[in-house]
Formats: structure tokens, sequence, C-alpha cells
């Protein structure tokens, strides 16, 4: 009986030894096993005449596979104004970020990225991509014809925003005319120094980066997108959709923004 009682211990001291074994760090990798690091946070920054509600249909793709999100409310008060904040914003997040701008958010993210070694990628959407020294508005002056805006005096300088009338060609011209419409009388206008500060840092020099070109673009036009990409030595993706490709076609949004961020180790 003694025998017995001392086999049945000594075969479950030996269970238990091998359920440690299995479960020790470092014994996964060895049997071939790896743990997934976390995914990086995807931070979106929208441009002129939109908000970061404009992000919600690629939002919801990103959470869905995964990805933790933040969209910034950009403050469309100038170049220097705007990539301050942004870089006040980035400081807030802890790890690896995929960084996402859209149109004059593209300037916005060139300039903040510099300043933070976290921003492992920058991916442009339908976005300026300006050099040191350079103005979104020598960028957009190469764009025809010239965009029909609505200006306002305000504290500080000139508001503008686009004429309402023309807002679904210019901006969101394969979005249907009912949210087209509410788009135009909710965007959000910006300051004219977005397009008169001058662009200080490049930080697609040192950060790879992607750009998704909108081939029916009449905010920027598509060759003008491939110039600013093919310069910044940009991952390229075109597409057939307008200025407002984050709302037509979120799949092709996502799908950049998940290549870049597959990238990020």
């Amino acid at each position: 009986m003694r025998i017995r009682i001392s086999r049945r211990l000594a075969l479950t001291a030996a269970a238990f030894a091998l359920l440690g074994a299995a479960t020790a760090p470092g014994v996964a990798a060895a049997s071939g096993e790896k743990h997934s690091s976390p995914k990086p946070t995807v931070v979106l920054v929208h441009g002129a005449w939109a908000d970061s509600s404009s992000w919600a249909p690629v939002m919801e793709r990103l959470r869905k596979d995964g990805y933790p999100v933040r969209a910034i409310a950009n403050p469309l008060q100038g170049l220097t104004d705007d990539t301050a904040y942004v870089s006040s914003y980035l400081s807030t997040i802890d790890g690896p970020v995929v960084l996402v701008g859209h149109s004059y958010g593209g300037a916005v993210i060139t300039n903040s990225a510099a300043s933070d070694p976290d921003v492992k990628a920058l991916v442009y959407i339908a976005g300026f991509i300006p050099a040191k020294g350079e103005t979104v508005g020598e960028l957009a002056a190469q764009s025809s014809p010239p965009i029909p805006l609505v200006s306002t005096s305000v504290p500080g300088g000139t508001d503008v925003s686009i004429d309402p009338d023309h807002f679904r060609d210019v901006f969101a011209g394969d979005v249907d005319r009912t949210t087209a419409a509410s788009m135009a009388a909710a965007q959000r206008p910006a300051n004219t120094k977005a397009v008169s500060d001058a662009s200080v840092d490049e930080a697609f020099r040192t950060v790879p980066s992607w750009s998704l070109i909108t081939r029916q673009d009449h905010a920027i036009a598509p060759d003008v997108q491939r110039f600013m990409s093919k310069r910044a030595g940009s991952h390229i993706t075109e597409v057939n959709a307008s200025h407002a490709v984050m709302i037509s076609r979120p799949g092709a949004v996502t799908d950049t923004i998940e290549d870049a961020a597959r990238s990020v180790r």
C-alpha cells in the first residue's frame, strides 16, 4: 500500500513538473510558439474642411482588427500652432505610433513626427507632404482649377471654407448628395496660416511613409500628390476616389494604414 501511494505521489509530482515546464518563461519560444507584440496606436489627423468624425468608417475597421485608435481634433489654426498641438498630444501616448494625416493633416504630421521618436510610420491619405521651407499654399497652387472659397474675418486673421455650392464637386464627388450636403454644412474652416506657414521639418526623411493617392481628387491634383509622394520616398497606392476617400473608400484607407502598421516592430 505504501508503495502504491508513493508511486501515485511521484506521478503527481512529475505531472506538476511537466505543467510548470510547459508554462515557464522561454519554453513557448523554444517550442516554436511566439507571443504577438501589442499593435501600434494609430493616430488620425484630419485636414481642413473636415473634422475627426470623418474618420469614423476607418476607425471602426481598425478597431475591429485590434488596433488602438485615436482621432485628433486638429485646430486648423496654422501649421506652426497645429504642429505644436499634435506634438503635445503625441507625447501622451505610450508605445509605437502610426501617424496618419489627410489633406492638410499630412503637412501637420510631417512636422509633428520629427519631435517624437515613438512615431514609427507615417501615412498620407490624399495628403500634403511639404519639404522644408515649403508652404501648403505653394503646393496647392499647383492644383487647378482653384478651390472656390468663402472667407471670414476672425480675431487674429482670416478663416476660409469651401463654398457649400461647390463642396461636393471639390471635396466629395463620389459621396452621395445627402451625405455631402451634411459634410458641407459641418465643415470646419481653416485659418489662412494653414497655407502660409512654412514647413520646418521633414519627418519622412527618417520615418518610413505610405501614401494613398486619390485619382478623382479635385482638391489636390493627383499629379501633385504623386510628385510629393515620390519625393518623400513613400510606398504608394492609388485608388479611384475623391478627396473624401475615408468616407467613400474606407477599406482602401484602412488597408494602407494597416500595411504601414505591419512594418512596425
